[in-house]
């Protein structure tokens, strides 16, 4: 009988920690490190293995997931590739968290410095969907990559589009996650332009239910508004470097995208603020408190 499939999950927080559990669900034998301890440690009532170092998470990993805020943390936790030489010959690189265009060509680097397969495939969802395994995976690497790490992909998701070579998976996100803070900030404003007319949010959204305008994620944040509820599944600090990334790809390719700019230095505003920590519909606060000084 063979031995399970060996995955490590390099950072559990609001995306990792559920990933992990899902892979020991489907049959995966799961170590975890996280740079807090504390919340990788909670793991280990779900059947989960907590390393003392990334070293020890990489070694003997058939795949290793790095989950982390941005690049400069992939860069920090795998000691800028020192970290990555406990990886087998066989191991497989599996990049998901949302590092931007520079951070996966650096970490391509990295791997083929080693002669490591690398896969790119950053996620689409937040804590809920994660939770419950239905993530969309943008999948991209080489083709030799693609069949063994569709089990892994399963295990947390209901569908993957695999892209081609790595570094499409995260041109792709970052291309959804333009629409998505265009989403929020232009629904958060047009919840203070009925409050600011006297109109319950609820009047905006008969107005456009059932008809090519109505938009269920607009529908669940203008209920984060009115309740005045706005914990996170996906930060505002977070949603604010994503369009800062997607504002830095566009200048790349000579494209200037005044909207997006707009909306990346709003969320930084909001951050300033303090509601970094908060959803990132709490950009709607912001309309009602003065501008932070540059």
């Amino acid at each position: 009988m063979s031995s399970p499939t060996r995955v490590s999950v390099i950072g559990t927080g609001t995306m990792g920690a559920p990933i992990a559990r899902n892979l020991v669900r489907a049959g995966f034998e799961v170590t975890v490190w996280n740079r807090s301890p504390g919340r990788a440690q909670t793991l280990r009532d779900d059947g989960v293995m907590v390393a003392e170092t990334v070293a020890d998470a990489i070694d003997g990993a058939d795949f290793f997931i790095t989950m982390l805020a941005d690049a400069a943390a992939v860069t920090e936790v795998l000691d800028d590739g020192a970290g990555l030489d406990p990886a087998g010959p066989d191991a497989i690189w599996i990049q998901m968290g949302t590092i931007g265009l520079d951070g996966i060509d650096h970490c391509r680097t990295l791997a083929a410095d080693r002669d490591l397969t690398f896969v790119d495939a950053p996620v689409l969802g937040t804590r809920e969907p994660a939770e419950q395994a239905e993530l969309v995976v943008l999948g991209s690497g080489p083709d030799h990559a693609r069949q063994p790490c569709e089990p892994v992909f399963a295990a947390i998701a209901n569908r993957t589009i695999w892209l081609g070579e790595a570094g499409a998976g995260s041109r792709l996100k970052l291309v959804v996650n333009a629409w998505i803070v265009t989403l929020v900030e232009g629904l958060a404003e047009t919840i203070a332009l009925a409050d600011a007319l006297d109109l319950a949010p609820a009047r905006f959204l008969e107005a456009i239910a059932g008809g090519p305008l109505d938009v269920g994620y607009a529908r669940i944040k203008a209920k984060a508004i009115t309740e005045e509820n706005f914990t996170p599944s996906f930060k505002l600090e977070l949603a604010a470097k994503d369009a800062g990334l997607a504002v830095d790809a566009a200048r790349r390719r000579d494209r200037r995208l005044p909207l997006l700019e707009t909306i990346a230095a709003r969320f930084d505003e909001g951050v300033e603020a303090g509601h970094g920590d908060q959803d990132a519909i709490a950009t709607y606060l912001t309309t009602t408190q003065p501008a932070v000084a540059s």
